[in-house]
């Protein structure tokens, strides 16, 4: 008797666990998808000529904590960047990829990184940008 006793003392208990467990998930999913309604779409104009170009444009974007993704099209010479409006800004993407030696439409390009750019990436500073500036 004093063993159907304890088994069910120990059953009730590990109900209980489980259960708080189950509201534990709850709130984080609620906390992701209020997260997901603070993701903020631009698009702006970064000067660059090919693939290696792209490649460090888009890790300069990609490696600030905030951005969730950047994609940049080598033929119209803009970029389009996700990222999380209420821990970053605009103008921060924008000083990331200047860092890196390109010319965004609101930063130039930091001058000595731009120096060591690989001969195809040293674009023409008179090139021309498109404009987008679309914000969503």
């Amino acid at each position: 008797m004093k063993n159907i006793i304890l088994s069910f003392i120990f059953l009730t208990a590990i109900s209980f666990t489980s259960c708080s467990n189950k509201s534990k998930n709850n709130t984080s999913t609620t906390t992701e998808i209020s997260k997901d309604l603070a993701i903020k779409e631009i698009y702006f104009g970064v000067r660059g000529n090919c693939g290696m170009c792209k490649t460090t444009i888009e890790k300069a974007a990609n490696s600030l904590n905030g951005v969730s993704s950047a994609t940049w099209n080598i033929d119209e010479k803009t970029i389009v960047v996700s990222y999380d409006s209420i821990n970053m800004n605009e103008l921060s993407i924008h000083n990331a990829i200047s860092e890196a030696g390109y010319d965004t439409e609101k930063v130039l390009g930091n001058l000595e990184a731009y120096d060591n750019l690989p001969g195809c990436c040293q674009y023409d500073h008179s090139m021309v940008m498109n404009k987008v500036n679309v914000e969503e």
